[in-house]
């Protein structure tokens, strides 16, 4: 058990990479909050767990609200006992388009989904950590964000802040024994992908997509969750500030 005694938020478990890596997460020992704003995914993720021998209950919020962080660390200390880890996961992108044609709406939400989150996520949890004397966060980003594909500047963008803000954090709460790792993963089977390829996923897209990956697919939840697996555990208690491309060899 990799993860025992381990108490983790993963945000976005509804779905994709984030419940690939409360499910992974699970299967080691870890108590896991299930977050998301899809009730019905969340409520899924967290029964299958619990029908598997783990330990999951479900939180519904929005990672874009400082409010409801608030309370879903409350929640996870008054259901668990404590916080070990935090998964930012969640994510948002905009259909694969010119850039001029993004909606402003749009942008604000793709910067408070994937990146304010994050500020979110630090200003709650981080006084906990420090408290407590240490914790791990793990921001998902992208390979967008290191080697961005055109029709998606924005998103990238966002991406972009996501890794450097980690990086960021890692120096300044390495004192507190805080650490701050980052994964990038390249294009997988998410909700996202057909938005990333312009709102159509056909053969031919897909192997335009694949053709770019040197290993020769998409990258699949499980690819995610093993690389957060270590990135969680005790195996990984000197590494911090990483990027850690999962990603087929798309970034090389």
């Amino acid at each position: 058990m990799r993860l025992k005694d381990k108490i983790a938020i993963v945000t976005g478990a509804g779905s994709g990479f984030g419940e690939g890596i409360a499910k992974r997460f699970a299967q080691e020992g870890c108590k896991i909050l299930v977050n998301d704003i899809n009730v019905e995914g969340g409520e899924r993720v967290a029964k299958e767990i619990n029908s598997s021998g783990g330990k999951a209950v479900f939180f519904k919020a929005d990672v874009a609200k400082d409010a409801d962080w608030a309370a879903m660390l409350k929640f996870t200390l008054d259901t668990f006992g404590g916080l070990t880890t935090v998964v930012n996961n969640a994510g948002t992108t905009h259909r694969n388009q010119p850039m001029l044609n993004v909606t402003e709406e749009q942008f604000d939400r793709i910067y408070a989904v994937n990146v304010k989150s994050i500020f979110h996520s630090a200003r709650h949890c981080v006084p906990y950590f420090r408290q407590k004397g240490g914790g791990v966060f793990i921001n998902v980003a992208s390979t967008a964000g290191v080697r961005p594909r055109p029709g998606l500047t924005w998103y990238n963008g966002s991406k972009g802040a996501a890794i450097m803000t980690g990086r960021s954090m890692a120096v300044e709460l390495a004192p507190d024994r805080i650490r701050v790792c980052t994964i990038n993963p390249v294009a997988g089977e998410t909700a996202l992908l057909s938005e990333f390829m312009g709102g159509q996923d056909t053969p031919e897209i897909r192997a335009k997509f694949v053709a770019t990956i040197p290993l020769g697919r998409l990258s699949r939840p499980l690819d995610i969750a093993n690389a957060a697996l270590y990135l969680a555990s005790d195996e990984a208690e000197f590494i911090t500030g990483v990027c850690l491309e999962v990603d087929g060899g798309r970034c090389v």
